[in-house]
């Protein structure tokens, strides 16, 4: 699965597996299309590629479910399917395969540094990660 929605206090938050941190990174993105799942309203409508900067892994992380989120409210589209081309530490980029749908009812304002912290373990990488609601 890759993923399990975890007890916050204020907002919501999710842990995050993955054997490498590209893996990481999908998972996460379908992490987040789990707790704020729209109804899509038509047919697939466009692979779009996207580029994302960060400073560090976990900034990397933060800013790549930030561009998915706004992918989706500036474009009213949900993203379903994700594939990381290119990465390294600092850059990433992929493909996101988008649907058009009704985002008006949004409840992720933003995801956030708070706690965030990628770790090793002996599958992979985890993560825990809070999202603003």
């Amino acid at each position: 699965m890759g993923f399990e929605e975890i007890d916050h206090t204020a907002d919501r938050a999710f842990r995050v597996t993955g054997r490498d941190m590209a893996s990481l990174l999908e998972n996460a993105a379908r992490a987040m299309q789990a707790l704020d799942r729209p109804r899509p309203a038509g047919e697939p409508s466009a692979t779009r590629e996207v580029e994302v900067e960060g400073v560090d892994r976990e900034s990397l992380l933060v800013n790549w479910l930030n561009e998915i989120l706004y992918l989706e409210q500036a474009h009213r589209l949900v993203c379903e399917r994700f594939q990381i081309c290119e990465f390294t530490n600092h850059h990433l980029r992929a493909r996101i395969e988008t649907r058009e749908c009704d985002r008006s009812y949004t409840h992720i304002k933003a995801v956030t540094f708070h706690n965030l912290r990628i770790r090793e373990n002996s599958d992979g990488l985890e993560a825990e990660v809070v999202v603003d609601v």
